[in-house]
């Protein structure tokens, strides 16, 4: 049985996920919302399942950061997995020449 609870966690974790690609959006807004058990449930499968289009995943070189449309981490700005790995190896390439 899903509880208030986890409705509220889920909620809370969505919304993480989604403030990190767009920090600074706005002003917060409450939702107060009274549901059946099994939209309940539904709510926090739907949430927990939900891939924002604008999530190309962590970065790689810091763990921190997130990438952008080009796969460049918004944090260290370093080209992320195997497109990043070529970048930094013609990179160190081109600099011992």
């Amino acid at each position: 049985m899903t509880t208030s609870d986890d409705v509220r966690t889920a909620i809370a974790d969505f919304a993480t996920r989604i403030d990190a690609l767009a920090p600074g959006s706005g002003l917060p807004v409450t939702v107060p919302v009274t549901l059946s058990p099994e939209a309940a449930r539904a709510l926090v499968e739907a949430l927990r399942a939900y891939h924002d289009p604008r999530d190309h995943g962590v970065c790689d070189q810091c763990g921190s950061g997130r990438l952008d449309e080009d796969l460049i981490c918004t944090t260290c700005g370093q080209p992320n997995g195997l497109f990043g790995q070529l970048v930094r190896e013609r990179l160190a390439r081109h600099r011992a020449d």
